[in-house]
């Protein structure tokens, strides 16, 4: 099963827009601000959607900006984003889907409540037969996958 849920530790008061596609054949799902900011020339600022993922053990959500964001010189930190399906409820931060953004323009970037700040795409992925048996999970949250045995 596949779907996107509010994480119960929120970083906002605010109501929270559900990621959803922007037209029937988008492939990627616009992810919504919880909370005002300006982001300053040269600047990076995490910001957390208050959104977790739920989805299969094969799958992956991949993080981007919106074509519209790189116009204005808005980028993500690390380039796209890598949401693993044991993301999801982790004991750090529940799951919650952050982005670390970045202003690579010389002007400032105001993002308001509601704002699109990125865009996720499900995707299905691979791995080789002869991999050696990997039985660590994930405990940790956003940048991290520190596991236990």
């Amino acid at each position: 099963m596949r779907k996107f849920e509010i994480v119960n530790k929120r970083t906002s008061s605010v109501d929270i827009k559900m990621p959803q596609r922007a037209t029937k054949y988008s492939a990627g799902y616009d992810f919504y601000s919880p909370t005002n900011y300006v982001l300053q020339p040269n600047e990076m600022k995490l910001i957390f959607s208050d959104i977790k993922a739920q989805m299969e053990s094969d799958d992956v959500l991949i993080l981007c900006t919106t074509s519209g964001m790189g116009k204005k010189g808005i980028v993500l930190a690390n380039s796209i984003g890598v949401i693993d399906a044991d993301y999801y409820n982790n004991v750090n931060n529940e799951g919650n889907i952050g982005f670390m953004l970045k202003n690579t323009s010389q002007a400032q970037y105001e993002i308001k409540v509601g704002d699109k700040i990125g865009q996720g795409i499900f995707v299905k992925y691979l791995t080789v037969e002869d991999e050696n048996v990997v039985d660590k999970e994930r405990v940790g949250g956003f940048g991290s996958t520190v596991t236990t045995n």
